[in-house]
């Protein structure tokens, strides 16, 4: 017996499937004889041997896999023909298919308008606190972030300029110094400025303090922020819902190779602290009305006008329809995958790849199947599915709570931009596959969704994130990691730093968009590592061996469960160094020589050599490190008290490349 085919044909169909291959197709030869999950072929060969091919189907993850064995000792006349007969036969019956969200009509229901297209998504969703609210929230964030998607080249103008001579030309008193557009990144950020004396203004479209994401990082991650002063460690315990032992990672491999087989890899400091948001958000609110900040929410961005003297942002009031003016020297944009300031800046391109992600704070999976004291922090149970690698995290929450989250690693692309709608469906669909459970007695919590946007970014100045008086941070800016695709983490790492670059550009006014364009949270070790990000993304439209990903994965992390667990806890928080990028490299390529090749197919020869300038870039920030981290930064700050006063935007550039010298390449800032 030998496998001659495996192939996923993408639909949840499985039933019209087993009637195609039962009723409709017809082989160019040999007889056909049915059997339950498919047919059996027989052929006489010239030689007088009958041969004999089994086609079988199956369902896993809401899609279809098909297999062919040849179960004879005999090779079939034609066995090659035929499988090329087969496999374009089967393409053109089941091609991919891209679903619409349906129309909602007026004063009909969410759910009314969904239960068709998404029984179960409708069924669950009726079983959370606030489940109509956030289902509705789910729709309007997969419309706003289709619209985006599907017209990239036309964003909607949100920006607009005008003169001295239009503006006001009597000097007013601005409301604030900085207003934040998204209360989520962004009341972090907003706190640490109010601490540090600014006039803060929040705007929040929705109640400030709901979100529907969870937040894990890790304790020596978090230690930034209460070394900077934002937190003490009492508020961050409090913050603390979980706190795991260990964490795994572990990829479906029953259909890989044997070298390309992988034991689990163990990462115990790796989002390994469950933190409340609710509580962290409030915590950040005390803060922000203690240092004189203003919340704003139920109220929507609608546009921002820039003149030369200030940013005066216009929004309206969701719960009184009042419109609301607000102004302001800098305006921070903190809206995450939904921000059209962020499309605008960037022409239609500001997200290249994203991760459509669903879960649910959940209740009820049995200790015998789950032991709390542990997370997934990467998992799958099976390959590709409707041209998706889907993948599961799951992790401790409060106190006999589960976080459980199915995502995928996505390019953007116009006509099939990610869908959350049908995540849900996935999710509320194939949870029990993944871990034992009655979906009928879990208690359902709070559900947890949203696109984490990403961008590759060739340098810090390929994707734009500053204009005039304007600046991107957190998932508007998608400049985090590659491989966790989450702006807190990153936000976390750098907001030390990006703190103490807007507090220079505030002070000396420095709010022109090269002068903002210094604030950002670039690392040219992360741009290398996207390469990794792009062989987990299968093109839209492209068919591939269904057990591909979940090769590479296993190719990349296998090698990380065999090296020392301070590698794998750099590579996974951004930290990865040069000779440590190369090593791992060199044994990856070694291990599986077709990696390469497999990689160029997925990402493409225009990527490709965007990720050799990308490594170039790398290697000259790492011998720049080499050379002068250990020693520049410090003289450089030495040199503060006469050079900033004497030359601020000089001072600016030298102190934002003083980070960069470290930071860039993954180490933390040796002159703090």
């Amino acid at each position: 017996m030998q496998q001659l085919l495996y192939i996923e044909i993408p639909t949840t169909q499985v039933a019209a499937v087993k009637e195609w291959l039962q009723s409709e197709y017809q082989s160019p030869f040999g007889k056909k004889t049915l059997a339950e999950h498919g047919f059996i072929l027989d052929r006489q060969n010239r030689s007088g041997a009958i041969a004999q091919l089994s086609v079988f189907i199956w369902t896993l993850q809401r899609t279809t896999y098909l297999k062919i064995f040849r179960w004879s000792e005999e090779i079939m006349d034609g066995e090659k023909e035929f499988l090329e007969h087969f496999t374009k036969a089967v393409r053109l019956a089941f091609p991919y298919e891209f679903k619409q969200p349906p129309a909602l009509a007026p004063n009909q229901s969410i759910f009314e308008a969904l239960e068709t297209e998404y029984p179960l998504t409708v069924k669950f969703f009726q079983k959370f606190p606030n489940g109509e609210y956030d289902l509705n929230r789910v729709y309007w964030w997969e419309k706003r972030w289709r619209e985006s998607v599907k017209n990239p080249e036309t964003p909607k103008q949100v920006i607009f300029e005008e003169s001295s001579e239009e503006a006001n030309t009597t000097k007013q008193q601005l409301d604030y110094d900085i207003v934040y557009l998204g209360g989520a990144l962004g009341a972090i950020h907003a706190a640490m400025m109010a601490k540090l004396g600014y006039r803060v203004c929040l705007v929040e479209r929705i109640p400030f303090g709901r979100m529907n994401r969870e937040w894990n990082i890790s304790r020596a991650e978090f230690q930034n922020l209460i070394d900077f002063g934002l937190f003490t460690r009492e508020e961050f315990e409090l913050m603390i819902t979980a706190e795991y032992v260990d964490g795994f990672n572990k990829f479906f491999d029953s259909n890989n190779p044997p070298n390309l087989k992988a034991k689990v890899l163990h990462t115990p400091t790796v989002l390994n602290i469950a933190i409340d948001t609710n509580r962290l958000l409030e915590i950040c609110s005390k803060k922000l009305y203690q240092y004189g900040a203003v919340i704003c929410d139920r109220t929507e961005f609608e546009k921002v006008v820039i003149n030369p003297q200030s940013a005066t942002i216009f929004a309206k009031n969701l719960e009184t329809g009042a419109e609301v003016k607000i102004s302001s020297r800098l305006v921070i944009d903190a809206m995450g995958s939904a921000s059209a300031i962020a499309q605008q800046l960037n022409a239609g391109q500001a997200f290249d790849s994203v991760c459509p992600t669903v879960g649910a704070v959940l209740e009820g999976i049995d200790k015998e199947v789950w032991d709390s004291q542990y997370g997934d922090v990467l998992f799958s149970h099976g390959d590709i599915s409707r041209g998706r690698q889907l993948i599961w995290e799951l992790f401790p929450a409060e106190k006999n709570d589960l976080t459980v989250y199915l995502f995928h690693y996505h390019q953007v692309h116009p006509e099939n931009p990610g869908s959350l709608l049908e995540m849900y469906e996935d999710f509320f669909t194939i949870l029990p596959e993944y871990r034992r459970c009655d979906m009928e007695k879990l208690i359902w919590k709070k559900a947890t969704f949203g696109y984490i946007t990403g961008h590759y970014s060739l340098n810090e100045n390929s994707k734009k994130c500053a204009f005039d008086r304007i600046l991107a941070i957190g998932d508007a800016a998608s400049l985090q990691s590659p491989l966790v695709f989450t702006g807190f983490g990153s936000l976390v790492r750098n907001l030390p730093r990006l703190a103490t670059l807007l507090d220079t550009a505030l002070k000396h006014d420095l709010l022109k968009a090269d002068d903002l364009s210094q604030i950002n949270a670039y690392q040219s070790n992360i741009a290398v590592t996207w390469l990794f990000s792009k062989g987990m993304m299968v093109p839209t439209g492209m068919h591939l061996p269904p057990e591909r990903v979940n090769s590479m994965l296993n190719t990349f992390f296998g090698l990380l469960a065999n090296e020392p667990q301070a590698i794998s806890d750099r590579f996974i928080k951004d930290r990865l160094s040069w000779l440590m990028f190369n090593r791992l490299a060199i044994i990856a390529a070694l291990q599986n020589p077709k990696l390469i090749l497999w990689i160029l197919e997925m990402a493409g020869t225009k990527d490709m050599l965007k990720w050799l300038s990308s490594y170039g870039a790398f290697t000259r920030s790492s011998l720049t490190n080499a050379i002068l981290g250990g020693w520049l930064p410090k003289i450089l700050r030495s040199c503060q008290n006469w050079l900033e006063p004497a030359n601020p935007r000089l001072w600016l550039r030298l102190l934002s490349w003083s980070y960069a010298i470290n930071y860039s390449v993954g180490k933390q800032d040796s002159a703090s």
